[in-house]
């Protein structure tokens, strides 16, 4: 099985393109929906408990750790592959960049994230390590997330509110965007046609889950070991907001949660 986890829902586009490119492999999903969000945690938390749970996806035969969560990806990442170094574990943030900087012509980059995400630094820190020439923008959009969550994706509320984040970053040149949280790719399609052509927009979660297929197929021997098969399981610590609209949007039908928190 492929483990994979957030801090809530978002992670959901993630197992989106899961499915998409990986659909022969069953997939574990854990949702921390008792202690979201974590982008208003300190790094120590958010370490704790992407520790945690990693061991408990581990322990449910989970082969592969994907973090489906930018906050994570940010301020765990490092620590969980030097801690459980014999599995291969993937983080949102660094797919993206790589993807970013073979995108962009003109070398500058917008960002948009939670307040959390971009308060972080995580992804400017890691472009700026790969190409000191690279120019960012980044912009928090902290009504992204309830907007997505209540499904107003394309009313004409949700166009302004678009329109009023994204028109600076338009307005510096850039011509590559990284969406910054799970919850964005469900607004990619009116990201686009707000911000116009000529500008890139980058899924973190499809970079992601394409360099977790890249890996599989360069490591036959260890993809054979992965179970494969249709019987996903959902799990969250808590009553997951909205799930049943969330997982519409991500798979036109609903997933069956399972809720259960391992860690009181």
């Amino acid at each position: 099985m492929i483990g994979i986890f957030d801090s809530g829902v978002g992670g959901l586009t993630v197992v989106k393109e899961v499915f998409k490119y990986l659909p022969d492999y069953q997939i574990i999903y854990f949702g921390d929906t008792a202690r979201l969000p974590y982008g208003t945690k300190g790094a120590s938390f958010v370490k704790k408990y992407s520790k945690k749970i990693t061991n408990w996806l581990l322990q449910k035969n989970a082969k592969i750790i994907i973090i489906a969560c930018n906050t994570a990806s940010a301020w765990a990442a490092d620590s969980l592959k030097k801690e459980f170094k014999a599995v291969p574990v993937f983080e949102m943030i660094n797919p993206a960049i790589a993807e970013a900087l073979a995108t962009t012509k003109n070398k500058k980059i917008g960002i948009i994230g939670t307040p959390g995400t971009i308060k972080s630094n995580a992804y400017q820190q890691k472009l700026l390590k790969a190409d000191k020439t690279i120019k960012i923008f980044s912009q928090a959009c902290p009504l992204f997330v309830p907007l997505v969550e209540e499904g107003s994706l394309d009313n004409n509320f949700t166009i302004e509110i678009i329109k009023k984040y994204l028109e600076p970053l338009k307005n510096k040149g850039i011509d590559t965007l990284i969406l910054g949280c799970t919850h964005y790719p469900l607004l990619k399609k009116v990201i686009e046609e707000t911000i116009g052509s000529g500008i890139k927009v980058i899924n973190p979660a499809e970079s992601l889950v394409k360099e977790v297929k890249n890996y599989l197929e360069n490591n036959l021997a260890f993809a054979k070991k992965i179970k494969q098969g249709s019987g996903h399981k959902f799990f969250f610590s808590d009553e997951p907001y909205n799930l049943e609209k969330i997982s519409r949007m991500c798979f036109s039908k609903k997933v069956k949660p399972i809720v259960s928190d391992p860690f009181i």
